[in-house]
C-alpha cells in the first residue's frame, strides 16, 4: 500500500511539471515557416485568424494572396483566370499550411529540396471539402496532383506537354478527390463536421477562438495512445472515445494517475 501511495505522489508531481508536447503548438520544418509559433500583430487578409499564434510572418501572408507569388512561383491561372470564389479556398489552404501551429499530429518527413517536413492525411472537415469543390468545379486545370509534374521551363508552373485543361468536376469527380489528391494526400476527406472536434477547418472566425487547437490535442492523444503510430490513412475517421474507455482521450500523466487510482480502489 505504501508503494502505491508513493506512485500516486510521483504521478501527481508529474502533472505539475510543464512539458513541451512535440505534436502540439509546433511549426513544421519547411521553406517559409518560423522555427516556433508566436504572435505576429497583423497578418494579411485571409491569414489574419492566426495572428495571435502563427508559424508564418506578415510578408509570407501577403505573398499568399498574389496570383503568382514569390513563395513558390506557383501560378493559379495556369488554365485561365481562376475565379475569386475558387481562389478564396486556395488562399485559405495556403494560410493554414503556412500559419497553423495545430498540424503537429500530421507532420511527416518530406523528400524535397525545399522542405524537410510536410503534412500528411490532415482530416479536413466535410464542409470545407464540399464548399471548396463546389466553388471550383467549373474552373479548369490540367493536373490532378499539383505538387509535382509541372513544366517549370519558364520559372513558373505550366501544364506539362500533352495535357489538356479540363473542368475541376472532371479531374476531381467528388469533393473527396479534390481534397485528397490535389496536394499529394496532404489532406484526407473527413466525415466529421465543423465543430465536432474531430476535423481541421481551413478557416475559422477568430472571434470564436481557434477550433483546430482542440482537434490537434485530440489526435495527439490518439497518436500517443496508439504507440506513436502515424496518422490514420485515408478512408477512416478517428472515433470519439467510447463510454467506459476514458483513458482513450487522456494525456499520459493523467492516464497513469487514473490507472493507479483504479488499482488503489481494487484493494
Amino acid at each position: 500500500m505504501a508503494l502505491l501511495q508513493l506512485l500516486l505522489v510521483l504521478a501527481a508531481a508529474s502533472l505539475a511539471v510543464p512539458t513541451r508536447d512535440s505534436l502540439l503548438n509546433v511549426c513544421m520544418d519547411a521553406k517559409h515557416h518560423k522555427t516556433q509559433p508566436g504572435p505576429e500583430g497583423e497578418l494579411h487578409r485571409q491569414c489574419s485568424p492566426w495572428k495571435d499564434n502563427a508559424c508564418c510572418t506578415a510578408n509570407t501572408t501577403a505573398e499568399a494572396h498574389k496570383d503568382q507569388s514569390n513563395l513558390y512561383h506557383f501560378n493559379w491561372n495556369h488554365c485561365g483566370v481562376m475565379p475569386p470564389k475558387c481562389k478564396r479556398h486556395f488562399i485559405q489552404d495556403t494560410c493554414l499550411y503556412e500559419c497553423s501551429p495545430n498540424l503537429g499530429p500530421w507532420i511527416d518527413q518530406a523528400d524535397s529540396s525545399w522542405r524537410r517536413e510536410r503534412i500528411l492525411h490532415v482530416p479536413l472537415c466535410q464542409e470545407d471539402c464540399h464548399e471548396w469543390w463546389e466553388d471550383c468545379k467549373d474552373f479548369v486545370t490540367c493536373k490532378e496532383d499539383w505538387h509535382k509534374g509541372w513544366n517549370w521551363a519558364t520559372g513558373t508552373n505550366r501544364c506539362p506537354w500533352g495535357t489538356t485543361c479540363r473542368p475541376f468536376s472532371v479531374v476531381f469527380p467528388r469533393p473527396q478527390d479534390l481534397c485528397e489528391k490535389i496536394w499529394s494526400h496532404s489532406y484526407r476527406y473527413s466525415r466529421a463536421r465543423r465543430g465536432s472536434g474531430r476535423c481541421i477547418q481551413l478557416w475559422f472566425d477568430p472571434a470564436r477562438g481557434n477550433p483546430n487547437a482542440l482537434v490537434a490535442k485530440y489526435y495527439a492523444w490518439q497518436r500517443r495512445g496508439s504507440g506513436g503510430r502515424a496518422a490514420p490513412a485515408p478512408g477512416g475517421d478517428e472515433q470519439p472515445p467510447q463510454p467506459g474507455s476514458a483513458s482513450a482521450a487522456l494525456p499520459q500523466p493523467w492516464l497513469l494517475l487514473w490507472q493507479l487510482l483504479r488499482l488503489v480502489g481494487s484493494f
